[in-house]
Parts: C-alpha cells; sequence; structure tokens
C-alpha cells in the first residue's frame, strides 16, 4: 500500500504520486514568442461581415477540433479590428493561401493595409452558406458558423462549425516559419 494514497500498487504498476506538484511559473512572453516563431502554421485570411461590411484579418492560429460535426477553431484577440464584427454575426470564412503570390494578400489583411475594401481589392471573392467572404484562389475554404466562444488572456478561442467548403484547386501551400513565409508544393 502507497503510504501518500492508500492506494495498493503491484510491482508491474509504476508509481503514481497523490502529492500535488508545485505549480511551475510560466515561461517569459518573450521566450514564448520565439518557440512560437518555430513552430511551423499555414497562413490564413479570416473574413467576416460585420455593420459596416466585409472584414478581415490574417492567423496562423488556426486547428481542427473534430469531423464529427466538423469543427475548426479559430483564435482572435480581442483587440482585433474584426473581432466585433465574427463576436456578432457569429460567422467567419478560414481561407488557407497559396503560394508565393498570396504573400501579399496576407501582409495588406496582417495590417499592413488600415482599410478594409482596400484588402479586398488585393483577390477575387465569393460567398458561400454564411455570406462570410471567401477568397477563390484559396487552396481551401472552410465556411463557418462560430458555436462557441472561450476567453484566454487576450483572445477568444472560437469554435466553429463547418457549413461549407470552397476548394481553390492549388497544389500550393503557404506556411510561416521563423518569422517568414515560406512555399510548399
Amino acid at each position: 500500500m502507497n503510504a501518500h494514497s492508500g492506494v495498493t500498487m503491484t510491482a508491474s504498476e509504476p508509481h503514481v504520486s497523490a502529492l500535488p506538484l508545485p505549480a511551475a511559473d510560466a515561461v517569459a512572453r518573450d521566450h514564448f514568442r520565439a518557440g512560437m516563431a518555430k513552430l511551423p502554421a499555414a497562413v490564413n485570411i479570416i473574413t467576416s461581415l460585420g455593420e459596416d461590411g466585409r472584414c478581415g484579418f490574417t492567423a496562423s492560429a488556426v486547428c481542427s477540433v473534430t469531423d464529427s460535426p466538423p469543427t475548426l477553431l479559430v483564435c482572435v484577440n480581442r483587440s482585433n479590428q474584426s473581432h466585433r464584427a465574427i463576436a456578432t454575426s457569429q460567422v467567419l470564412c478560414v481561407n488557407t493561401l497559396a503560394g508565393p503570390h498570396h504573400e501579399a494578400l496576407s501582409m495588406a489583411f496582417a495590417g499592413g493595409v488600415k482599410a478594409m475594401d482596400e484588402r479586398f481589392a488585393g483577390g477575387e471573392w465569393t460567398a458561400l452558406a454564411t455570406g462570410a467572404p471567401v477568397l477563390t484562389e484559396a487552396t481551401v475554404a472552410f465556411d463557418c458558423r462560430v458555436t462557441q466562444m472561450s476567453s484566454v488572456g487576450t483572445h477568444d478561442v472560437m469554435f466553429c462549425e463547418v457549413l461549407a467548403i470552397h476548394e481553390g484547386g492549388s497544389s500550393q501551400g503557404l506556411v510561416y516559419f521563423g518569422r517568414r513565409f515560406h512555399h510548399l508544393g
């Protein structure tokens, strides 16, 4: 019998401590950001509709959650100018960028261009189920309804049910790694 937990263990079972581990301090913000720069990520433009029309921003914090129901998560900084529109409309589209020709569009949506109309002028757009802008040249676009939001630090994690998919046909991809773009395909 383990004196700490009152659990009987056999010789073949690993020792499990019932004592809580001391809480570790989180790494420093700059150290975390440097580490994240070494995590390759697809480059996406997240688009939505708001009271002022179309809006969007560049994001790499996008992840598949489950295929039943088909769900993605998208992390959105609450200070981002598109946040209010997405939170209000509860719709967004994840447009995954393709190849070197999308670098300039990514930078425009990353804040290099402030006016939303000018950002959208750099691509051809359509709409699917939700009405959120879909980039016709995207490698793939996931048209979504936001079903849940959870706040963590400066961001809201939005869980998004995929209602429609557009495949642009490109066999190229664009990833961000080491604070610069890299091309796939």
